[in-house]
């Protein structure tokens, strides 16, 4: 069993973009089976994170808490700087308000899952990132409202509602989490709790697989069926992807952030809320149908985009990896902050 793990932890890469072809297979050839996959995204979504807590002591998570630099750094990037890039790119589809609306409801709410788990696989701090998921939830909720009635216009505030975001944290955020702490503690009494820690630990590669195979494949006959018009958002997207990217490295570097901060900002400006901001574009009235498909199609981007960064960040952000595979350590004369 100890060479299967270790071959699929050397070869991550690869599998997931057989993964996520996949789920394009599945998703194209068998539509009707796009409800089904779209039920299992939370379940296999919160147990890929709970093995990701898992891998996080406690301790560390405490710590990141105390991190004033770091999570000033994301909430500032993501709340301020962020929210002009998203105008700006809206500002190509604002002929169409479905498209205009699903792209500013993506772009302005960033990520507070699986972004864990990608700032992790590229050697950046997913502790401190963890501890700023509750901040980045909460002000995301508050910040939303305002950001659609300003760029948008007031009548798009009657669908911004506070249930899926509440919905999401409770079930990615908290019970994982909490089982997580629960396990770890167990563990340092009882081997039942270290073999859980170890069965989890060997099942990271399966379960961020079996996460991008279910979203693809549930979303992307969706987006098939009105591809014309969402090509006009794909280009929109990468660019994002590509600027906030950039943008974290420079906001990083500006503040002396050591490396694994600097790449924990880069993920957390690039990857977007969209699996829980998507039922708030299904709650758009009819005329505005595109609007989710517009959120789906982010998602899509976002994933494949994410396999590549995961690669890329690190020659960006250069510095060897931790043995941990979160901490990395910080270049040789980087000054590291606590």
């Amino acid at each position: 069993m100890r060479r299967v793990v270790d071959a699929w932890d050397t070869h991550q890469i690869p599998l997931y973009v057989a993964a996520i072809a996949l789920g394009a297979i599945v998703g194209l050839s068998a539509p009707e089976l796009a409800p089904t996959l779209e039920h299992t995204i939370y379940p296999v979504l919160a147990l890929l994170l709970f093995a990701t807590f898992l891998g996080v002591p406690l301790i560390e998570v405490g710590r990141a808490f105390r991190d004033v630099r770091f999570l000033g750094t994301v909430l500032v990037a993501n709340f301020v700087v962020v929210p002009v890039i998203a105008y700006g790119l809206s500002r190509f589809v604002a002929d169409d308000r479905g498209l205009m609306l699903g792209v500013l409801l993506v772009l302005l709410t960033p990520c507070i899952d699986y972004v864990i788990v990608f700032t992790g696989l590229a050697g950046g701090a997913r502790s401190r990132l963890l501890a700023a998921a509750p901040l980045l939830m909460i002000v995301q909720m508050l910040l939303l409202p305002v950001y659609l009635f300003l760029f948008a216009g007031s009548d798009v505030l009657a669908v911004v509602e506070v249930e899926p975001f509440v919905e999401a944290f409770l079930v990615l955020i908290v019970a994982p989490l909490t089982a997580a702490a629960i396990v770890q503690a167990v563990a340092r009494r009882h081997r039942v709790g270290r073999i859980i820690e170890h069965v989890m630990a060997g099942a990271m590669v399966p379960l961020m697989m079996a996460t991008l195979a279910v979203v693809i494949g549930s979303q992307i006959a969706a987006v098939g069926g009105q591809a014309l018009a969402l090509l006009r958002v794909i280009p929109l997207y990468v660019a994002f992807l590509i600027v906030t990217v950039l943008l974290g490295r420079v906001v990083g570097r500006i503040v002396r952030l050591d490396i694994p901060g600097t790449r924990a900002v880069m993920f957390s400006l690039a990857t977007r809320n969209s699996l829980v901001v998507l039922p708030l574009a299904l709650a758009l009235p009819p005329a505005l149908g595109i609007a989710p498909l517009a959120v789906v199609t982010q998602t899509l981007v976002e994933l494949v985009g994410m396999v590549v960064l995961v690669r890329v960040v690190p020659l960006i952000e250069r510095g060897p990896r931790g043995p941990a595979g979160d901490e990395a350590i910080p270049a040789e004369g980087e000054v590291v902050k606590p």
